[in-house]
């Protein structure tokens, strides 16, 4: 497959147009305080405004440093630089001026420990890195990588001389450390990700070349390398990925293998090791970020400071970050992270970490002018907005039977009044959907069929039909035989579909479930909301024992293959949790034991998916797709897949694709993109394609930095 220090999707564009919105976000979004061009065309090719070069840039003569490192008794700036750094690639960016703090706040219930959209932030732990919204992956820590024919062996080149933010050097050594001391099978710490997984399960050899030069070697074909390295942010402990790395001469002491002083039994040092491990909430651990934790407290926040040893750069030669500190804010609760932005004590918003929806640009305008933030819209790329699917592990048999018969969930999807939806939630943009992958996903746009499929999905199940809804209920058996409205079991027993929801659920989530409700009452299906506590709902989830699920918003991507949990059920967390498990531990040999045993009470629960059924089907294509190396094999896959969908669903469902995500920044604050900049005018909501992240914060300025201390 030869070398490539870039991959180009160009080719494949990405159509899906945001529709016309209500005078408040028109507002929004203008030119006014959008950052100098760099030069560029509009499809990001290197020579214009929209998007980020497709070539790397040439490496600066000469570096710049942060004014504040000075007399820090640290080595020159070129030395601590490696022999290529990373040239910022992003058209949209000037060159900018050193200094300030940035005040930023994300919400949480449970502590900063748990609040993964703080990680978003920085993705300089990611061997490759996505661009222009998904459409082409580049360099990050390496800068080139290449495969044999069959992408059964890579080659992953780092940059020479990449130091962590010690100043000791990162060799290709923090990887095997990571993969085989903690993440092979047999250690409890952590699982072996995706991308470290060949198509038949068995774990891929990990062999170092040299200091910078890592071969990765796969019993069967594994394409999608480069996707699996640009995806989430890396080394994190949570929701945002594989960590995929540790600073080795920092973790060794917490290590049996290392420390023998340390317990031999994982599990009682696992928590010990994610809190030690992960650099945002330890001070003492190294990172390749462009911040590292100053301090650190759950109940309050954290203070980042700059990395002296970042690897990337401006092509004026700027060490990168710009700012010298970042202060972020934890709050429990929604009302107070829209309070402060309000009063303009947070420089910079991104409202999907704080509950910040459309419904709230109106009063945002009113308060931008005396706080001194402007609104931005960037696309969502979501496929559905705010999803409902039911449970079809549930363990009560009558139960299960009913959510497994495509029928239901057919009727329960045109019982829902997505127009209506779609204009109180979303204010008449993006578009109405039955509910798909994310509106961009490249399978969509590869033809001949490509765009076909993506219509055919939309449009399967989004027609609001109440007759036809009631009809299919009756074919059922369902019937009102207590004459009270609803319907019950054909045997006359009660039927009662329950929505269980969070306590930290959003404001958005909660009318779009009243709306459900009340769309099912005219239907005659009784639905009722059930609170559920925050810290039992993921394992009530998992284990099989709730009925359906909300409070979601399905916006994976940039192409179905790098996290396809949401078409095929691959693990715990989708709408079949004990067979998504069942293929989750494939790998253990878990599924050959406890086969006596009912599957909600296996550990963990998990169940075989029927020979003939919809899930066999969809994971025999997946695994398929997986020893595939041919792109072109690849996408026909899918499409079978989607067809499934189309055929044997929804297995989820939703109601506008597409919709705008809020983001406020401070009128001073530069390097922020515009929507008009970005190459698909934004893609926030896949933590795959992590936002802001891919958007680099690093490079952000103010203009007055004496004024932002």
């Amino acid at each position: 497959m030869g070398d490539s220090a870039y991959i180009s999707r160009r080719g494949f564009l990405y159509g899906v147009a945001l529709a016309a919105g209500s005078a408040a976000l028109a507002s929004c979004s203008s030119s006014g305080g959008s950052t100098k061009s760099a030069g560029g065309t509009a499809n990001g090719s290197g020579t214009g405004k929209a998007g980020s070069a497709t070539e790397p840039l040439p490496i600066p003569a000469s570096f710049s440093e942060a004014p504040a490192l000075k007399g820090k008794g640290l080595p020159a700036v070129k030395d601590r630089l490696p022999e290529n750094p990373l040239v910022l690639p992003h058209n949209w960016v000037e060159r900018g001026k050193y200094g300030g703090t940035l005040n930023l706040g994300v919400l949480s219930a449970t502590g900063m420990a748990s609040a993964s959209a703080s990680r978003e932030f920085y993705y300089g732990m990611s061997p490759t890195r996505w661009l222009n919204d998904g459409l082409d992956i580049g360099p990050g820590l390496a800068d080139h990588w290449s495969s044999n024919q069959d992408a059964s062996e890579w080659t992953i080149h780092f940059r020479k001389g990449l130091k962590w933010s010690d100043g000791h050097p990162f060799t290709v050594d923090d990887i095997i450390f990571w993969y085989e001391d903690i993440a092979k099978p047999g250690h409890n710490a952590q699982t072996p990700p995706p991308d470290t997984l060949s198509a038949k399960g068995t774990p891929c050899t990990m062999t170092k070349v040299d200091d910078s030069t890592l071969k990765m070697t796969y019993d069967a074909p594994q394409p999608l390398v480069p996707d699996y390295l640009a995806a989430w942010v890396k080394g994190n402990i949570g929701q945002n990925g594989p960590v995929w790395m540790y600073p080795k001469h920092y973790m060794k002491q917490f290590h049996p293998k290392y420390n023998k002083s340390v317990p031999k039994d994982w599990d009682s040092v696992a928590g010990l090791w994610e809190q030690k491990g992960d650099w945002l909430r330890n001070p003492d651990c190294p990172t390749m970020t462009g911040y590292r934790c100053k301090s650190f407290d759950n109940n309050k926040g954290a203070v980042l400071e700059r990395n002296p040893y970042y690897y990337v750069v401006t092509k004026d030669g700027d060490q990168l970050p710009y700012i010298d500190n970042v202060n972020i804010t934890l709050y429990q609760t929604a009302e107070v992270a829209k309070l402060t932005v309000q009063q303009g004590k947070v420089d910079f918003c991104h409202g999907p970490f704080n509950q910040i929806t459309l419904s709230d640009v109106s009063t945002l305008n009113s308060f931008k002018d005396k706080a001194n933030f402007k609104v931005i819209l960037w696309d969502s790329g979501s496929g559905t907005g705010e999803m409902f699917m039911l449970n079809l592990d549930y363990p009560e048999k009558k139960y299960r039977d009913l959510f497994n018969d495509k029928r239901f969930r057919k009727a329960i999807s045109h019982a829902s009044d997505r127009k209506t939806v779609n204009k109180t939630l979303y204010f008449e943009t993006g578009e109405i959907t039955t509910g798909t992958m994310s509106a961009k996903a490249l399978e969509y746009h590869v033809k001949p069929n490509g765009p076909s499929m993506y219509k055919s999905w939309r449009d399967s199940a989004k027609d609001y039909d109440v007759k036809k809804a009631k009809a299919l209920f009756a074919e059922l058996g369902l019937k009102d035989v207590n004459n009270d409205g609803y319907l019950e079991f054909p045997d006359g027993s009660k039927l009662t579909v329950e929505l269980p929801y969070s306590a930290d659920a959003s404001k958005t989530a909660q009318a779009a479930d009243d709306q459900l409700v009340s769309d099912m009452k005219k239907a005659g299906l009784r639905m009722v909301r059930r609170p559920v506590p925050p810290q039992s709902f993921g394992d009530q989830w998992t284990s099989g024992q709730l009925m359906a699920r909300t409070n979601w918003d399905l916006g994976d991507g940039p192409n179905f293959l790098v996290y396809p949990q949401q078409v095929v059920p691959l693990d715990n967390s989708r709408w079949a949790p004990l067979q998504g498990n069942w293929y989750a531990q494939a790998g253990t040999g878990k599924t050959k034991t406890e086969l006596s045993v009912d599957p909600w009470k296996r550990h963990p629960p998990r169940r075989e998916p029927e020979a003939d059924s919809p899930i066999a089907e969809l994971v025999k294509i997946y695994n398929q797709t997986k020893l595939e190396p041919d792109e072109t094999k690849r996408h026909q896959l899918v499409w079978k897949i989607i067809k499934i969908h189309i055929d044997e669903g929804p297995f989820f469902m939703g109601s506008t694709s597409n919709y705008p995500q809020v983001v406020t920044s401070h009128v001073d604050l530069r390097n922020v993109p515009e929507t008009e900049d970005l190459a698909q005018h934004g893609f926030v909501n896949p933590w795959v394609v992590p936002a802001p992240a891919v958007y680099d914060p690093e490079c952000w300025f103010w203009t007055n930095p004496d004024q932002h201390t």
